[in-house]
């Protein structure tokens, strides 16, 4: 069960193009990447890790091919994943020659470092490979005749710098790509969105690059993806976290969610915790975070400490919580009030419910 929203968020009509089995843009739904901080040569870590990203929801999976050991890698990696990878290439176009022909869904590059005569190359073998790309415009490695013209990694230098790079491509006849025009600063990424999304149809990946510890990124990461989100803007998002991969795709997931844009799991909406609280809310909450985590299907739990907001919170809930006083609190099932537990049982009794009604679903 969610809310009604009064208005839906339109989304920006754009070009749909495929990353593996993955459709980016049109009317797919948004999807959440990733990437790998394993030494992609290192076959056995790189796959466990892949795979834990995949468990948690990740659609995409970049992994960085910065030498030829990391390419041969990567055919035995993609044979061992079930979800599509995106190969990081930066300067060296014969490693982009290498991954497309190892199995990689997506080379991301960026046309400008590689020079005009190897990009056809590089096309060739998209081509040849049936494999999409994405052009990676990022403010801490922009031209030097981009900086000089505009004194600082400005939101006009990265999309003049997307423009550039899209009219090379669109000259060699190729056009399943996406784009990102990533930057630290909150506004200079929000607002280099804004003006790329009016200037093309290609779908956008969407990041704040180097967004930096899980707390801090986290909060950078959700004001600026969901600003643009909100408007309508972008196809594809991964959160930059200095921190475990794994975290990014929880994060990313949560954005969506608190945006209507995407369910997974249980979304869980709790109360802060006062005076009037009848339980011991922020623990119980973290302890039913922890108990749930491994429920994929979408469910929303209302656990809310007193009266004053819990039945109204119960009402729009698939099963939720209200504190009552004098260690009796109300179980409310679909909407409606159903039966009493105390203060002991809340725990124990919710995951319960939860995954009872999970296997009801699944049935």
């Amino acid at each position: 069960m969610t809310y009604n929203i009064d208005e839906k968020i339109h989304r920006r009509a754009s070009k749909q193009i495929k990353v593996g089995n993955v459709t980016i843009g049109g009317n797919s739904e948004i999807s959440v990447q990733s990437m790998t901080n394993t030494v992609t040569s290192d076959v056995d870590s790189t796959v466990t890790q892949v795979n834990q990203l995949h468990d948690e929801g990740a659609d995409i999976v970049r992994v960085s091919c910065p030498d030829k050991d990391s390419t041969e890698a990567l055919k035995f990696i993609v044979d061992k994943v079930n979800v599509p990878i995106v190969a990081d290439i930066h300067f060296h176009y014969q490693r982009a020659l290498e991954a497309a022909d190892a199995g990689a869904a997506c080379l991301r590059i960026n046309p400008g470092n590689i020079g005009p005569s190897k990009i056809k190359e590089v096309i060739q073998a998209a081509k040849a490979n049936n494999i999409s790309m994405r052009i990676g415009v990022n403010a801490g490695s922009l031209d030097e005749s981009l900086l000089k013209k505009y004194k600082e990694p400005c939101s006009d230098a990265l999309v003049e710098s997307a423009i550039q790079n899209i009219q090379l491509l669109e000259k060699n006849n190729f056009d399943e790509f996406k784009i990102s025009v990533k930057a630290s600063n909150v506004y200079t990424m929000v607002s280099s969105y804004e003006k790329l999304s009016k200037s093309c149809n290609y779908p956008l990946h969407l990041g704040l690059t180097e967004a930096g510890t899980y707390l801090g990124g986290s909060i950078k990461s959700s004001i600026s993806i969901g600003k643009l989100l909100s408007q309508g803007i972008g196809d594809t998002i991964r959160v930059s976290l200095t921190a475990d991969p794994i975290e990014e795709v929880k994060i990313g997931f949560e954005i969506l969610k608190s945006l209507n844009l995407r369910s997974r799991g249980v979304k869980i909406i709790s109360c802060p915790s006062c005076a009037r609280q009848a339980f011991p809310v922020i623990e119980t909450v973290k302890t039913l975070e922890q108990r749930l985590s491994h429920i994929k299907r979408p469910l929303t739990l209302s656990i809310i400490g007193c009266v004053v907001n819990g039945p109204g919170e119960a009402m729009n809930s698939d099963i939720g919580v209200t504190g009552g006083g004098k260690n009796t609190n109300m179980i409310y099932l679909s909407g409606v009030a159903d039966h009493k537990i105390t203060n002991s049982e809340i725990v124990d009794h919710v995951v319960k419910l939860v995954e009872d009604k999970v296997r009801l679903l699944d049935d």
